[in-house]
C-alpha cells in the first residue's frame, strides 16, 4: 500500500491538477480506482490543516467536474459530501459556509441520474429537515420535480449502459459480432445524452456527452467514425477549436487512416486556415506509406481550390515522376484542365502523354476514349481502340471490345456495327473445335445491340431464357468425362472450361446431372400395357415394388393388366370387391371424384363380422354436445343403433318414447334414395337429434320423483334409444 501511495506522489506531484486528470483518465477507468486517487490525495494533505483541506476540495470539484455526471458516480458524491460535513467550523459564518457548501452538492448530486440517486435524495430531505423544516419545505417542493426527472432519466439511461461490457480491451476492429454489437451500444448510449433528455442547460448537457464520448473511446480506441463522430459534434456545439484537438487525438490514436486527414484537412479549409489545410496533406504526402495516387489528386484539387490552375499543374509535372503515381494521377488532371481551362489541346496532350506509360491499362483506354467521344472525334476513337486491342492481352480486352461495339452501335452504321461484333467473336472465341459455334449471331446479340440503357426490347423473363440458352450455346459441345450410373444418367465429372466461360459459372455448373429418357413413359389409355409400364416391373437400377401391390393397379373395366378380377378378389376384402364392380370404366389417368362419391353413398354395403360396440350409457347432455353424439362412434364403416343397421351417410333415426320398436325398425330398414350432399345428411342428422331431445324433455317434464342420470339420461336415451333410469 505505501509503494502505492509513494507512486501516486511521485507521478502527481509532477503535474497540476488538470494533467493530473489526464493522466488518471487514460489508465483508470472505475470508479474504485477514482475513490482511490481521492483517498491518496486526502491522505497526503490530512496532516496540512486548512490548507491540505482546501486542496482536497479541490481535488473532489474537478473529479466531479469531469466524472460527476457518470451514472456510477453516486458514491463519489457521496464522499465528497461526507467530506464537506466534516470540515471543521470554529464561527457561525464558517458554519453557514459550510451548509451552503453542502446543500449546493446535494442540490447538484439528487439532479445527476446514478445507480445512488434515491438514496442521495433521502439524505438531502433529512439534512433539509434538520437545519430547518420551515425552509426544507420550500426547497423539497422545488426540487422535487428536477429529482423525480433524474430519477426517470436514470432508468432509461440503466438500459443503454447494461448493453455495454465494460471490461472490453481497445483493440483495433475485427469484425466480429461482439464488436459490432459493442458499437452499436455505443452509439445508442451517445445519441440518448446528445438528445438531452433531462432538458438541463446546454453546458451541462455538452458536458455529460464528452463525457460519454471520452468514455467511449477508452475502449473504441481504433473506430475512427468514434473519433470522427466526436470531432464533427465538437464543430457544431463547441469551439472548433475542440474539434481540432480531437482530430490530431484521432491520428496519433490511428496514424495510418488516410479518410481522417482528409476530414481533418476538410475542417481547417472550411474553417479558412489554408495553410493548416495544406500542411495536413503534405504530412500525407511525406510518409511514403501514405502517398497513394489518391493522395496526390485531392492534394491537386485542394491547391486548385485554395491557389490556382497553374498551381495544380506544377504539382502534377511533380507528381508524374513518382513511383506510386499511376493513370489515375494523368486522368483526374486531364479532366480537370479540360472543364477548368474549356481547352482540349491540354487534356489531349496529357492522354496521350499517359499512353506512353499506360498503354497496357484498360481502364485508361476506355477514359480516353469516353474523353474523345465528348469531343465528338470518331476517327481518334476508331484509332485509339484499334491501337489498343493490337496490343492489349486477350483476357484484358473484354472491356475494351465491348465499349468498341457500344461505339460503333451509338456512332456508326449498320455494317460497322455488324463488321465489329464479328470480330470481337473471332477475338473472344479462341481455337479449338468448338470456337466455330460462337461465331454465329444469336438473338441474345440482337437485344445487347438494341437496349438502351435500363430499356430493353424484350420482356425479364424473355432475358433469362435468352441469357440460358447463350450459356447452353457455348458450352454445349464441350468435351467432358461423363460416368455412367444405374439409372442411366451421366455425370460431368471435370468443369466446363474455355475461353468464354466464366470461373464462377464453371465451378457452379461443374457437375451435371443427365436424365435417362430412354425411360420416359408417355401416358396412353388406349396403349396395350406390357412389362415395361407397369408399376411393379423390374427395371434395372432401380427398386422393385412388392407384388401385393400389384391388384391395386388392376383396372376393373377390362383394360390394364392381365390379372382378372378373380384373381384380385382373394386378395381383397369382400365390400371392397363389392364396390370396385361397381365402378365405371375410367377413361384417363385419374377417376372423376364426384361419381366416385356418388357411387360409394349409393351402393348397398353388406354386413361382414361384428358390428361396433354399443355407444356409453351417459354420454354429455345439452344442446351443445359433441360429434360423438350425432355419428356413432365406430371403427367400422356402419354402426349399430337398437338392432338396427346405419351406414354412412344414413342418419340414426331416434327412438321415439311414444312409438313403437316395429314402427321404428320398419322406418330404419327401409331403402330410400339418399342425397349425395354430406352437408345435408349432416343438416337432417342435426335435426333429427334436436328433435329427439326436445320430446325427451317434454316426456321427462311428466315424470315424478327424480330420474337418475338427470337430463344427461334424458338426452342419453334419446340418442341410444336405451329408456330412462327411473319412470313413473
Amino acid at each position: 500500500m505505501w509503494k502505492l501511495l509513494k507512486f501516486w506522489q511521485m507521478r502527481l506531484s509532477i503535474f497540476p491538477y488538470q494533467r493530473q486528470f489526464q493522466y488518471m483518465n487514460n489508465f483508470f477507468q472505475h470508479f474504485p480506482q477514482l475513490r482511490c486517487y481521492i483517498r491518496f490525495i486526502r491522505k497526503v494533505n490530512e496532516k496540512k490543516g486548512t490548507e491540505g483541506q482546501e486542496e482536497t476540495r479541490k481535488a473532489f470539484d474537478f473529479m466531479l467536474n469531469y466524472v460527476g455526471s457518470d451514472i456510477a458516480s453516486g458514491p463519489v458524491w457521496m464522499e465528497y459530501i461526507t467530506f464537506l460535513k466534516s470540515l471543521p467550523a470554529t464561527t457561525a459564518q464558517e458554519e453557514s459556509q459550510r451548509m451552503t457548501a453542502v446543500r449546493k452538492a446535494y442540490q447538484i448530486a439528487i439532479i445527476t441520474p446514478t445507480h445512488h440517486v434515491e438514496q442521495l435524495w433521502k439524505d438531502y430531505e433529512n439534512f433539509e429537515n434538520s437545519v430547518s423544516r420551515p425552509l426544507a419545505k420550500g426547497l423539497i417542493f422545488e426540487y422535487q420535480p428536477k429529482y423525480n426527472s433524474a430519477k426517470a432519466v436514470y432508468r432509461e439511461r440503466k438500459k443503454y449502459v447494461d448493453e455495454i461490457d465494460w471490461n472490453m480491451l481497445a483493440v483495433p476492429p475485427s469484425g466480429s459480432i461482439k464488436e459490432e454489437q459493442q458499437c452499436l451500444a455505443w452509439k445508442r448510449l451517445l445519441a440518448f445524452e446528445k438528445g438531452n433528455p433531462q432538458r438541463i442547460d446546454s453546458t451541462s448537457s455538452n458536458r455529460r456527452v464528452i463525457f460519454t464520448y471520452e468514455q467511449c473511446l477508452m475502449y473504441l480506441y481504433h473506430y475512427p467514425d468514434i473519433w470522427y463522430d466526436y470531432a464533427t459534434w465538437h464543430a457544431k456545439n463547441e469551439p472548433r477549436d475542440a474539434a481540432i484537438k480531437v482530430f490530431q487525438r484521432a491520428l496519433k490514436a490511428l496514424p495510418d487512416s488516410e479518410v481522417l486527414r482528409y476530414a481533418y484537412a476538410e475542417l481547417e479549409e472550411s474553417r479558412g486556415d489554408v495553410q493548416a489545410a495544406k500542411k495536413v496533406y503534405e504530412s500525407l504526402l511525406a510518409n511514403s506509406v501514405n502517398a497513394t495516387a489518391l493522395a496526390h489528386i485531392q492534394f491537386m484539387r485542394f491547391l486548385r481550390r485554395t491557389e490556382s490552375v497553374d498551381a495544380a499543374r506544377k504539382y502534377f509535372l511533380d507528381a508524374r515522376k513518382s513511383h506510386n503515381c499511376t493513370y489515375h494521377v494523368f486522368v483526374a488532371y486531364a479532366l480537370m484542365a479540360f472543364c477548368l481551362d474549356k481547352d482540349p489541346k491540354v487534356a489531349h496532350s496529357v492522354f496521350e502523354s499517359g499512353m506512353k506509360k499506360f498503354m497496357h491499362e484498360p481502364g485508361y483506354i476506355l477514359e480516353y476514349a469516353d474523353f474523345l467521344c465528348r469531343l465528338n472525334d470518331d476517327r481518334n476513337v476508331r484509332a485509339l481502340f484499334e491501337r489498343a486491342l493490337s496490343l492489349l492481352p486477350l483476357e484484358e480486352s473484354v472491356e475494351v471490345w465491348k465499349r468498341f461495339t457500344q461505339f460503333e452501335q451509338t456512332y456508326g452504321d449498320l455494317a460497322s456495327m455488324l463488321k465489329v461484333e464479328q470480330r470481337r467473336k473471332e477475338a473472344l472465341s479462341g481455337t479449338g473445335e468448338d470456337g466455330s459455334s460462337t461465331l454465329e449471331f444469336s438473338l441474345q446479340d440482337v437485344v445487347n445491340r438494341y437496349s438502351f440503357m435500363d430499356l430493353w426490347p424484350c420482356s425479364s423473363k424473355d432475358l433469362d431464357y435468352l441469357t440460358r440458352q447463350e450459356w447452353l450455346a457455348k458450352n454445349i459441345n464441350k468435351k467432358v468425362e461423363r460416368a455412367a450410373l444405374p439409372n442411366g444418367a451421366s455425370l460431368a465429372d471435370k468443369n466446363l472450361s474455355g475461353p468464354l466461360t466464366d470461373s464462377k459459372t464453371s465451378t457452379q455448373f461443374g457437375k451435371i446431372i443427365f436424365p435417362d429418357v430412354s425411360r420416359m413413359v408417355i401416358y396412353d389409355p388406349r396403349q396395350k400395357p406390357g412389362p415395361g409400364y407397369l408399376p411393379n416391373a423390374p427395371v434395372p437400377g432401380l427398386p422393385t415394388i412388392p407384388s401385393f401391390a400389384s391388384p391395386l393397379v388392376t383396372n376393373i373395366g377390362g383394360v390394364g393388366t392381365a390379372k382378372t378380377l378373380e384373381e384380385a378378389s382373394k386378395l381383397l376384402s369382400p365390400a371392397l370387391v363389392a364396390f370396385m364392380a361397381q365402378l365405371p370404366n375410367v377413361e384417363g389417368p385419374s377417376p372423376d371424384v364426384d361419381l366416385v362419391l356418388s357411387i360409394l353413398l349409393q351402393s348397398n354395403i353388406p354386413v361382414v363380422g361384428k358390428m361396433a360396440p354399443p355407444l356409453m350409457q351417459n354420454p354429455p347432455s345439452g344442446p351443445n354436445q359433441s360429434a360423438a353424439n350425432e355419428v356413432p362412434s365406430s371403427n367400422k364403416p356402419w354402426a349399430k343403433f337398437n338392432g338396427s343397421v346405419v351406414r354412412p351417410g344414413q342418419p340414426a333415426k331416434r327412438k321415439e318414447p311414444d312409438q313403437p320398436d316395429e314402427e321404428d325398425n320398419n322406418a330404419m330398414t327401409q331403402s330410400r334414395q339418399l342425397p349425395v350432399d354430406v352437408f345435408r345428411l349432416r343438416q337432417r342428422q342435426r335435426q333429427q337429434h334436436q328433435r329427439g331431445h326436445r320430446v325427451g324433455l317434454a316426456s321427462s317434464s311428466q315424470q315424478t320423483g327424480s330420474l337418475s342420470g338427470g337430463s344427461g339420461a334424458v338426452s342419453g336415451g334419446a340418442v341410444s334409444g336405451e329408456p330412462s333410469g327411473s319412470t313413473e
